[in-house]
């Protein structure tokens, strides 16, 4: 729906200022990918996985959020944070992630066994971006379209400068360094019935209303599927999460009808426009895409044109 997105109070509009840049440009592999909401849906249950494996993050996330009796609006709130990381004007995407942080800043506490824990703790911060960005960029190739190892590295790149203002310190720049981060916090992971708990929130559609529960489940599953192997072994999530041929016929569907039918009242589109570009431009071919940004470079954008 058109229109600025409130996030925090803030409202965050994609379409204007016109001609002001996101941290990432529309010739992007991170505009390709938040563009499909496949890849988030998988990509962010399995971010949640990650993050939930560690007793830190889980206690943090499930003592202090409202997830458990809100999951619309907590999914919500964290959709709109991360777009408006990618597809925001740069002054609106600071103002976000400044809110974010300073939210997080209270956000402390200790683990059913007494570990403390701090939202805003250097080990967790980069822990939990590295989660995303494995995520959404494995939701993105399994399900969607295979990506070249160097449109991966590419896709990690662009990420930098929002991991940066979240407080990041290690930023991950391939699969291999989300792989060293991982096995260094693999002696932590855990079993837990919070993380089958939450995978009962997101199957039953209570996160996602109006998709059928049945392919909520197979969004579900994908997700699993998408967990590093010794993740999954870890957190005990066995057979019953399997992804069945027709859940998984279900999942590419959507996901190849999402990636050829433009949305042109969303974020990505909005942002296509305030650029100077066809709300249609992400779902184009890449020729098609090369000539618009082409000829976009070359012409003034309105506010240009009046000065």
């Amino acid at each position: 729906m058109d229109g600025p997105k409130s996030y925090l109070g803030w409202k965050v509009d994609y379409t204007a200022p016109v001609g002001e840049p996101a941290f990432a440009g529309p010739d992007s592999i991170s505009w390709q990918v938040f563009k499909n909401p496949v890849a988030l849906a998988v990509g962010g249950v399995c971010a949640v996985l990650l993050e939930f494996a560690d007793a830190r993050i889980r206690s943090g996330v499930w003592d202090h959020s409202v997830f458990k009796t809100d999951p619309i609006g907590r999914s919500k709130r964290t959709g709109t944070a991360a777009m408006v990381g990618v597809y925001g004007p740069q002054a609106a995407a600071r103002r976000v992630i400044q809110g974010v942080t300073n939210m997080h800043a209270r956000v402390k506490g200790k683990t059913p066994t007494g570990e403390a824990y701090q939202a805003l703790d250097v080990e967790l911060l980069d822990w939990v971006s590295a989660t995303a960005s494995y995520g959404f960029l494995m939701g993105y190739h399994r399900f969607i379209r295979p990506l070249s190892d160097a449109d991966q590295n590419r896709f990690f790149a662009e990420g930098e400068t929002v991991a940066g203002l979240y407080g990041v310190q290690t930023k991950i720049r391939s699969l291999a360094d989300f792989d060293t981060m991982m096995r260094k916090l693999l002696p932590r992971f855990e079993p837990h019935p919070i993380n089958t708990e939450f995978l009962d929130i997101m199957r039953s559609g209570r996160a996602a209303p109006g998709v059928p529960k049945g392919l909520q489940s197979s969004l579900v599953n994908a997700a699993v599927e998408i967990l590093p192997p010794e993740v999954r072994t870890k957190l005990a999530l066995g057979p019953e999460y399997d992804l069945s041929p027709a859940g998984r016929f279900a999942v590419k569907t959507m996901a190849r009808i999402a990636e050829s039918v433009p949305d042109t009242a969303g974020p990505p589109a909005q942002a296509c426009e305030r650029l100077g570009l066809p709300r249609s431009f992400l779902w184009k071919s890449e020729a098609e895409c090369a000539r618009l940004l082409e000829s976009a470079r070359n012409r003034p954008l309105p506010q240009e044109a009046s000065a």
